[in-house]
């Protein structure tokens, strides 16, 4: 998959999920086989006040990765662009979160309420960049008003390189089940590349959403959560392959690097604190997970990390 002039290797990508998406998960799920991955949202207008936390999301390592902006102002979210794409290989538009303090705002997905707005900001973005610009939605604000198609019609006039469609409404949030006919029905009005996203849990989940959709390629969320290793099934689904299962050594393994990584980055303190969810994730199914994860929420020390990941390999 080709976006502007940037070849994916993997046609998978990982969603710029808040909280979640930070570098270190980032890394480990570039070295499970991610083709792109995209940072946490980042603020436009935090960006004009050269904020040093708003940097520190932005970094990549020089790992393939967009750096998604979030702003409701043209000129602010232009302003912010050239900033944003020295840090990654293009710029995302966030015009899907459905967070209420965003979209009290205006900004995410209560850009999908005024199109015009949204057409505005994507040509201002387009109008300050260098490299490519896309674009991430919602199938629309609710189910009374799905508008996916018009504003990715709307996305591809104004200069978008590529767009990203969540088969939900903003007033779902995450319930229910992603609607793969809006996904289908934006592949019928674009030419340019389209990223499915929604549900994609599995390979299987993955190459029917394709199929189902005509989508180019597919965004992953949570389903990689605890689970980095759904980008390696994924490439090999794609190529018509098996990847065989990792061994629960094997997953204990990369879920230990995932937490060395996110101390090395943050510092034990916070890094443990903000560890503790991604372990919970990775000992989802095993024997005694229920024992393991309060002892992961009591642990402040990678040591003890460590020792409860032994566990879980124990355990199995």
């Amino acid at each position: 998959m080709r976006i502007g002039g940037f070849e994916l290797n993997n046609r998978a990508v990982l969603a710029p999920m808040a909280g979640v998406a930070d570098l270190p998960f980032r890394i480990v799920c570039h070295k499970m086989g991610a083709g792109l991955s995209y940072t946490e949202m980042v603020s436009a207008k935090a960006l004009g006040f050269d904020n040093a936390k708003t940097f520190r999301l932005m970094e990549t390592e020089n790992l393939p990765t967009a750096v998604q902006l979030f702003g409701s102002e043209p000129e602010t979210v232009a302003k912010a662009v050239p900033q944003a794409e020295k840090m990654g290989l293009f710029v995302d538009l966030n015009m899907g979160c459905p967070a209420p303090k965003i979209t009290g705002n205006g900004e995410g997905s209560a850009l999908m309420r005024d199109p015009v707005l949204a057409g505005e900001i994507i040509a201002a973005a387009v109008e300050a960049a260098s490299k490519p610009v896309t674009v991430k939605m919602r199938a629309g604000w609710d189910l009374e008003h799905v508008n996916a198609p018009l504003l990715a019609e709307i996305a591809q006039k104004n200069g978008a390189a590529a767009v990203t469609v969540h088969g939900r409404t903003r007033s779902q949030f995450y319930s229910g089940i992603s609607d793969r006919s809006v996904i289908r029905a934006v592949r019928e009005r674009i030419t340019i590349p389209l990223i499915a996203n929604g549900d994609v849990c599995s390979a299987a989940d993955a190459l029917s959403l394709m199929e189902e959709t005509g989508a180019d390629g597919v965004m992953v969320g949570r389903g990689a959560q605890g689970r980095p290793w759904i980008f390696a099934e994924i490439a090999a689904a794609m190529e018509g392959r098996d990847a065989p299962a990792p061994t629960q050594r094997e997953k204990m393994d990369i879920a230990l690097e995932h937490i060395e990584l996110i101390v090395k980055y943050k510092g034990e303190h916070i890094g443990i604190l903000e560890a503790r969810k991604h372990a919970a994730w990775y000992i989802r199914g095993v024997k005694g997970a229920a024992s393991l994860r309060e002892e992961i929420n009591r642990a402040v020390t990678l040591e003890k990390m460590r020792e409860i990941l032994k566990k879980a390999i124990d355990e199995d």
